[in-house]
């Protein structure tokens, strides 16, 4: 038994040192093309910009067959559309929910649309967010969105949460 077992280590040891080989080391270079986050006082928003004319040729494109016309809702959530929150059950919409620009900005730029994620360009994602933004009556229809512009949208809803670790989010205090 012992021979065996000595034995098996000798032909399997250095197969189990080398690993299961299985995937590429990660580099900082592709740890850098994921970090693309964004916080709530700006920091992290890319160069580029739209307006809500060109979001809506977008947004009529890549968005509408799920958040339907106008994005009222569709086959997923309603963008614009719901009254102020009263209760925890009640419909939750960028106007009436989201804290803060920059957070439409950057669920927009990680995760749609959703069968494509991170498919669309910075130039496209500001100008879809200002369509929302436009939509919901919180920007004006001829508003340009930017890295100065869209922090500066004070968002309805934006004293409905308290950040868990306000320390570490650079200008949530200061916005």
């Amino acid at each position: 038994m012992f021979t065996r077992s000595v034995l098996l280590m000798l032909i399997a040891g250095p197969a189990l040192a080398a690993g299961p080989n299985l995937g590429t080391p990660v580099t900082h270079g592709d740890l850098a093309a994921w970090d693309i986050h964004i916080l709530p006082d700006g920091t992290g928003l890319p160069k580029g910009g739209g307006t809500s004319a060109q979001g809506a040729a977008i947004y009529a494109q890549k968005c509408m067959h799920c958040h339907g016309e106008g994005a009222k809702g569709g086959t997923n959530a309603a963008l614009v559309g719901a009254p102020p929150i009263k209760s925890i059950d009640a419909t939750k919409t960028i106007a009436n929910f989201w804290p803060y620009s920059t957070t439409i900005f950057d669920f927009i730029r990680r995760s749609m649309p959703w069968q494509q994620p991170r498919s669309l360009t910075d130039d496209e994602v500001y100008a879809l967010t200002a369509y929302i933004l436009a939509q919901n009556k919180l920007i004006g229809e001829k508003d340009v969105m930017n890295a100065q512009t869209l922090p500066k949208v004070r968002m309805p809803n934006r004293d409905g949460f308290i950040p868990r670790f306000p320390e570490q989010t650079p200008g949530v205090r200061d916005l």
